[in-house]
């Protein structure tokens, strides 16, 4: 909880990824997109030097995205389905 504090995600070493929310449906949304993310920037070094984002694109994409509520929406759809093959 400590390394964690305010924040959504934590990578822990060796033991993969941690995640908190609102709701249970926020901490999963961000577990996959945590991820997802985890593997989109292995793949970028992969190919090379990954090319940085802006610090203020970054700052205006979380207060867009970065909320719970935003979260749990996005999860919904993913609830959805799973929920029908049960």
């Amino acid at each position: 909880a400590e390394a964690l504090g305010p924040r959504k995600a934590v990578i822990l070493r060796n033991h993969g990824l941690l995640t908190v929310g609102d709701s249970v449906d926020a901490a999963a949304w961000w577990f996959l997109t945590m991820e997802r993310a985890c593997q989109v920037q292995l793949l970028a070094r992969a190919a090379g030097k990954p090319v940085l984002i802006d610090h203020r694109d970054a700052v205006t994409t979380r207060e867009q995205l970065g909320s719970d509520l935003v979260a749990w929406i996005n999860y919904q759809p993913l609830w959805q389905r799973i929920a029908r093959t049960f």
